[in-house]
């Protein structure tokens, strides 16, 4: 005779574990991952506007005013005299449980990673921090610390006009 492994019905892997032996409520992702996931096409459609990702070929060159200069999480404008970057930070603490997005502008050249630094280095002119509005799930709404509210295109907009007011 042949012994079989004893294995408990699958029906007993949904059911809690105390007396009651209910079955547990079907898994639904939470509200907040919805929200994040939200928040990071928004982030990414903003980092699109400012600084889309480009395919170079060998031997293209980029000659614009601006260079746009593109990170995971962020992205530098770049003119002349003066920059705005812009940083995402998706874990930015329980004062920001959906992120926090940073628009800094500088007066002179921003140093990037692999580049050398420049001696004279870039000085920060204004800062304005963001954070999405929980309530709206269509289009993500952005707030800045003093109260005024961009959606996507706006901000974008807004961190165009910043660069623009110190070249």
């Amino acid at each position: 005779m042949r012994l079989r492994p004893h294995f408990p019905p699958l029906i007993l892997a949904h059911r809690r574990m105390d007396d009651t032996n209910k079955p547990l409520a079907p898994w639904t992702a939470s509200r907040s991952a919805k929200e994040k996931n939200i928040v990071q096409r928004a982030v990414t459609a903003l980092l699109d506007q400012l600084a889309p990702e480009r395919v170079l070929k060998r031997g293209d060159q980029i000659l614009a005013a601006v260079e746009q200069h593109r990170t995971p999480k962020g992205c530098v404008l770049q003119a002349p005299t003066a920059a705005v970057s812009v940083s995402w930070f998706a874990d930015a603490g329980k004062d920001a449980p959906l992120g926090e997005l940073h628009v800094i502008v500088w007066k002179g050249v921003v140093s990037r990673r692999g580049r050398a630094a420049i001696p004279e280095g870039a000085k920060v002119v204004k800062e304005l921090v963001l954070r999405p509005i929980e309530a709206p799930l269509d289009d993500c709404v952005w707030r800045a610390v003093d109260g005024t509210e961009y959606d996507t295109a706006a901000l974008a907009a807004r961190c165009i006009a910043l660069l623009e007011e110190q070249i």
